[in-house]
């Protein structure tokens, strides 16, 4: 690729739509604050509260920490453009934030696919499940999602850094999405093709078979629960990342596994804010509405810094 070609984009985001341009910044800027805060408020109690120190939340403290670090990545370009009215993004950090979006996605989908693993052990094999998920195998199926991820996107995004973009310099995206720098390339994309399709029948196909898998077997133990009651304490240990899994593969599917006949560069834009700004945002509150550890932990932190306030206030007094 010719060194003219590694200047700097336009992101387009939002802006072919002027009159809701402001409505539609300011509600992604609130949708950012309330992730960030809230992953990071879920992280801290995951790791602070002696009660959540089991390899669920192990495993969730993961997914928060991926859930900041891929709204970050992604959003950042926009708040950018949102408060200081930059939106030019060099070709350097364009392709930056590329890998790692797609890493974090990648590592996303082998940690959901580590904790419906988890899950199955929990109700299927609970009398095994203290040896199976102990620290070690925990710490190494953490440490093997993230790992995965991130090699898993190295050939893709070589391979995008050699594209060629002639005189094309508006990405309409809001971030450097490989979807919208394939439209925007005039190079000829056939590697890539193959690479992504290859990775998406094997290393993509792994993480959803065993998500399937595993749920297919808890369901099946589920159902043989004599008990209205074990079936519902059994079906509410799993169903929160049952909904967690089904909206990122939903929102996933919707963008990159469609024909090219069905591109549409609004529609992507929409289901990218979905899965890079409102389920990161929406996990924490998923994972807390039916979890009572949780509940009872930030009850137990917001209480604790009440009381710490009034003694600081009496000893001031």
């Amino acid at each position: 690729m010719g060194q003219e070609n590694k200047t700097e984009f336009i992101l387009l985001g939002f802006s072919n739509y002027p009159h809701l341009h402001f409505y539609i910044s300011l509600a992604v800027f609130l949708i950012f604050l309330i992730s960030v805060l809230g992953n990071c408020l879920f992280l801290t109690l995951m790791c602070t509260d002696f009660h959540l120190q089991k390899p669920m939340y192990f495993f969730l403290s993961n997914l928060s920490f991926l859930d900041i670090c891929n709204t970050l990545v992604t959003l950042s370009s926009m708040l950018d453009n949102f408060l200081t009215g930059n939106s030019s993004i060099s070709f350097s950090a364009c392709m930056t934030q590329l890998y790692f979006f797609m890493g974090f996605t990648s590592a996303e989908f082998f940690l959901l696919s580590a904790m419906a693993y988890d899950r199955y052990v929990a109700i299927c094999n609970p009398l095994r499940y203290p040896l199976v998920m102990n620290k070690v195998a925990c710490a190494l199926w953490a440490a093997v999602s993230w790992t995965l991820g991130f090699l898993d996107m190295v050939p893709v995004s070589v391979l995008a850094s050699h594209f060629s973009f002639c005189d094309a310099s508006v990405i309409n995206h809001f971030f450097c999405d490989l979807t919208a720098l394939l439209k925007l390339s005039c190079s000829d994309n056939h590697s890539i093709q193959t690479v992504l399709f290859v990775d998406g029948s094997t290393v993509g196909l792994i993480p959803f078979l065993s998500n399937l898998t595993s749920y297919i077997c808890i369901i099946s133990t589920i159902l043989k629960i004599r008990s209205s009651e074990g079936r519902r304490k059994a079906f509410s240990t799993c169903s929160s990342h049952l909904t967690v899994v089904l909206l990122f593969y939903g929102t996933t599917i919707c963008v990159y596994m469609r024909p090219t006949s069905m591109y549409s560069p609004d529609h992507d834009k929409v289901f990218a804010l979905l899965y890079t700004a409102v389920i990161p945002m929406l996990n924490p509150i998923i994972y807390s509405l039916r979890n009572q550890e949780v509940k009872n932990a930030l009850k137990k932190m917001i209480s604790g810094r009440i009381c710490m306030g009034i003694q600081k206030k009496c000893l001031s007094c």
